[in-house]
């Protein structure tokens, strides 16, 4: 995988430090917007949902108004962490019986379920589940929210406006999907030149290509001005769900309608001297607390080697073994119990919000609403085609989904951590969260630190720069495979943070992401 890369080439992010608020996001100009209304006097409310607008126009295949996901929230007035829950569901007139299984072993994306016939459940407008985002920003809002609902919005009306700028990264995710956007036409309208992926123009261009985005900046001009609910019972959800409907999916204006996402308390847990608080039911936070209990009861040293590293593994394969079994909506939990982007926010007063969002899929179900301009998620592969078991394809039903964000505390130090990369999100969280709990690494040092992935497989993906006993180790548990950090693809998931130690807050990004920034307050616009 790695072996064109540059052997001795070194990556690293410069962490700030201040009394200001900071916010850490995988586009910097999304945590320029966050940051901006930390300046104009919002709190890490405000801030999160500027950003998480943003964001969904500036890097539109991870995530978006169509989409889902969960927070955490910490309150510093109250001492008190919420959960918000605003994941997708299934739309209440989906079939099980319209997705047979193919026969044709597993499915080539994100989970190992058996693969369906045409990827229905994967690509097209059979794939589109109801989405949450922005019924959740807006439940957030009218608890939290300090400024104006429409100023908040605003910056990622002005960013579609102007179009999302193709450089390389952004021309290179585009490629990447190339021939699934070209089976949709609207989607092909909107990220294709003629059919292949937009072209840069080498050493000497200097002239700007963007994305046409005007539509979108229409759709989120009417949620600015109507509210969040006009994506759910105003005529933007209308127009959105007979556009699905008319592509042959089967999202209703009746699933809209009746869509609430939900608050609920945290799953807050013990673990050594610090405490945790991530987000409980259909998330991936109950594996993130499996997990770590393996992790609690491993002897550790005064560093991340080989006792550590072994026991993250041992750790993470018992909590995915669980995970891939029995978790799913049975019907049996009540409702506030509640490829994808991450951002994190502190203000100077020290309320927090790790937040997660996602289309699932990179480019979701790779179809364009035209009536909208939004881009779609699939959130139906959330689900196991195969009937009969807790997380079985059903209509009406809540996906199980693989975000993490979390919050920590130990001694005087508060972070917020999550990420983006499907099933690499728990890895990542757990030793991370370990990074800082376990060893008092600054933000720095734990976003730096080599990882590895084990998420419910049967080979453990190692950084190269592991030490020699940290490998062996590992070796001796299951088979490794070592590979080195990159832009693109990412063998691990794609954090983003925010850490507070007594009144001084701190951000930093993945390391390898191109975009991905920590933006302070005082740098303003």
């Amino acid at each position: 995988m790695s072996v064109n890369l540059s052997r001795t080439a070194q990556t690293r992010k410069t962490v700030i430090e201040t009394e200001y608020g900071v916010v850490a996001s995988q586009h910097r100009l999304a945590a320029q917007a966050g940051a901006d209304v930390l300046a104009a006097g919002g709190d890490a409310v405000d801030a999160a949902i500027a950003t998480s607008f943003a964001i969904g126009v500036l890097e539109p295949w991870m995530s978006g108004p169509t989409g889902g996901g969960a927070l955490m929230l910490w309150r510093a007035d109250t001492g008190k962490a919420q959960a918000l829950n605003y994941g997708m569901r299934a739309p209440k007139g989906l079939n099980p019986k319209d997705y047979p299984l193919s026969g044709e072993g597993v499915a080539g994306d994100l989970f190992p379920w058996e693969k369906v016939v045409d990827d229905r459940n994967v690509q097209g407008a059979t794939a589109v589940a109801v989405p949450g985002l922005v019924d959740g920003m807006g439940q957030m809002h009218e608890r939290f929210g300090k400024m104006p609902w429409a100023d908040l919005v605003a910056p990622a009306i002005g960013f579609a406006r102007e179009g999302l700028l193709v450089d390389w990264y952004a021309a290179l995710i585009i490629a990447s999907a190339t021939r699934a956007l070209a089976t949709d036409a609207d989607a092909a309208a909107m990220f294709l030149e003629d059919g292949q992926w937009p072209t840069i123009s080498g050493w000497t261009a200097l002239a700007e290509k963007r994305l046409d985005q005007r539509r979108m900046a229409d759709s989120l001009e009417q949620i600015a001005r109507g509210g969040a609910r006009e994506l759910y019972d105003g005529d933007l959800g209308a127009a959105l769900a007979a556009d699905i409907q008319a592509k042959g999916g089967c999202l209703s204006q009746e699933d809209l309608h009746a869509y609430s996402a939900q608050f609920s308390d945290p799953l807050s847990f013990n673990y050594r001297d610090a405490r945790f608080h991530v987000a409980p039911g259909l998330t991936a936070g109950p594996t993130f607390r499996d997990a770590m209990a393996t992790v609690e009861q491993a002897t550790l040293g005064h560093v991340p080697d080989a006792r550590a590293f072994t026991a993250y593994a041992d750790g993470l394969r018992k909590a995915y073994a669980e995970r891939l079994t029995n978790m799913g909506d049975t019907g049996e939990t009540e409702p506030n119990s509640g490829c994808t982007t991450h951002f994190s926010v502190v203000d100077r007063h020290g309320n927090m919000v790790a937040q997660t969002q996602t289309l699932l899929s990179i480019f979701g179900s790779r179809v364009v609403s035209p009536s909208t301009g939004l881009l779609m998620n699939n959130g139906i592969m959330w689900f196991d085609p195969v009937p009969g078991r807790p997380n079985s394809l059903a209509p009406g039903k809540r996906c199980l989904m693989n975000v993490c964000p979390i919050l920590g505390e130990s001694g005087d130090t508060r972070f917020a951590f999550g990420a983006s990369g499907g099933r690499k999100i728990v890895s990542a969280m757990v030793q991370m969260a370990s990074f800082a709990a376990d060893f008092g690494m600054d933000i720095g040092e734990t976003f730096h630190h080599p990882r590895i992935d084990l998420s419910g497989g049967k080979t453990i993906v190692a950084d190269e720069t592991l030490s020699t006993e940290v490998l062996s180790a590992l070796q001796a548990k299951l088979p490794v495979h070592t590979t080195k950090r990159s832009p693109f693809p990412y063998a691990f998931a794609c954090p983003a943070g925010v850490m507070r130690k007594g009144v001084i807050n701190s951000g930093c990004t993945e390391i390898m992401s191109p975009w991905g920034d920590a933006v302070a307050e005082t740098q303003v616009g």
